[in-house]
């Protein structure tokens, strides 16, 4: 039996029924979305999109022009969202949405037309009506409105760019679209739901600039080989989604480790231990609110690396070891101000000696985050979080990226309530 047939065995048993999500977050629990779904192929995506949106906690409401029904069909976009499909307004006002208002308007995919029509005022259907109204609502602090704009590379043109920058002067916020193929395309799922929880964010990292580092820093042995670590750099990931959502503008550094993370975050990598190091040292010096360095970094290289490959089929091969400069270090001093997070593993140690080793790097940081090789498993980890006022054990990868958000909210928070007090 190969790959590619089917054995005639029964699906594994689930407790999910027909219509539920898995849920991945509770990011936009409580939140009300208004996915407003104009006359573009892309419409036929839309599906997808509001299970996207519901499987991080959102309600989802559609609403669909004529043109847009010509592309999806209103049984499935009925069955994403668990409700109707506002098509036409009625004596309910439904464009007005008083009864139960939205937090978000997603106008996905936006064409030309909509946007011109968005710019100008023009509400002659559905969903150009109900914008009227969310554009309105977004005025009073009420609402966000989205635009994901979708159309052929022709129709991108001045009238286009125009009535688009005119909107964002008003606040609306424009998703950037996918490039392929002469196109603005839908971007991904998670890309939009993303940035819905991003404007909907009230974070006080929202503009912040923060870098993260993560995964191994291999160092060359020759041209070819390459002595390298076995940290992947999931935790970090993590942690920069994590900062994604709530506003930030942060930069995942990623050594090369043959592992990417899936969700679409900024992301740089570092091939080589010097790499790592330049990326690290040119993002300091250009200014950070903070510096996360959850990085396995290489802590010797070889003394000489040698030129071209060497020689296989040797009984012996001897390597000279030297220590590597602190990358750390070296970031703190080119900016004394970012706010630094430090992260320390040890093996073969009880959690009392990993507090008391983290402790020592309270110098430079506010936060360490201390972990030990038994509280690693697989994709997951327990870790304390070490700071001056104490220790505070956290228990997996995703309360670790929770807790160092927290934390640094914590620190811009102060430091806005300090610039008040000074003004």
């Amino acid at each position: 039996m190969s790959l590619y047939d089917w054995d005639f065995a029964a699906p594994t048993p689930s407790g999910m029924g027909d219509h539920d999500v898995p849920l991945a977050s509770d990011r936009l629990a409580g939140r009300r979305v208004a996915l407003l779904v104009t006359g573009g192929i892309a419409a036929m995506k839309t599906p997808a999109l509001a299970r996207g949106l519901r499987r991080h906690g959102a309600q989802v409401v559609a609403f669909a022009s004529e043109d847009a029904l010509r592309y999806v069909a209103r049984e499935a976009l009925e069955w994403a969202t668990l409700g109707p499909v506002v098509t036409g307004l009625t004596w309910q006002a439904e464009h007005l949405s008083d009864a139960a208002p939205f937090d978000a308007y997603l106008v996905a995919p936006a064409t030309h037309s909509t946007i011109a029509k968005m710019a100008c005022g023009i509400g002659d259907t559905v969903v150009t009506s109900a914008l009227i109204s969310a554009l309105g609502r977004m005025e009073q602090g009420r609402a966000q409105v989205l635009v994901a704009p979708t159309m052929h590379g022709t129709m991108h043109n001045a009238q286009l760019v125009d009535n688009a920058k005119r909107l964002a002067a008003q606040g609306v916020r424009f998703v950037a679209p996918r490039d392929a193929y002469g196109k603005h395309n839908l971007p991904d799922t998670e890309l939009l739901c993303i940035a819905v929880g991003r404007a909907l964010s009230a974070s006080p990292l929202a503009g912040k600039r923060i870098m993260v580092t993560a995964g191994p820093t291999p160092v060359e042995i020759d041209n070819v080989r390459r002595i390298v670590n076995r940290f992947r750099g999931r935790l970090g990931a993590k942690v920069a989604e994590e900062l994604t959502w709530r506003g930030a503008e942060a930069e995942l550094i990623l050594g090369d480790g043959a592992w990417r993370p899936s969700a679409p975050i900024p992301l740089t990598v570092a091939r080589t231990y010097d790499a790592y190091r330049d990326l690290v040292l040119d993002r300091a010096r250009s200014g950070l609110f903070a510096g996360i360095f959850s990085a396995g970094v290489a802590d010797y290289r070889p003394a000489r690396a040698a030129k071209g490959k060497i020689v296989s089929g040797q009984a012996k091969l001897m390597l000279e070891l030297a220590p590597t400069e602190k990358v750390i270090d070296l970031a703190c001093d080119a900016d004394p101000a970012m706010h630094c997070v430090a992260f320390k593993y040890l093996e073969d140690v009880d959690e009392a000696e990993l507090a008391r080793v983290a402790a020592r790097r309270l110098d430079r940081a506010r936060l360490v985050v201390a972990t030990r090789g038994a509280d690693t498993s697989g994709i997951e980890q327990r870790a304390l979080f070490v700071t001056a006022s104490g220790v505070t054990p956290v228990a997996n990868k995703s309360a670790i990226a929770r807790g160092i958000a927290d934390h640094l909210e914590a620190l811009a928070g102060d430091a806005a309530v300090a610039r008040q007090a000074a003004e």
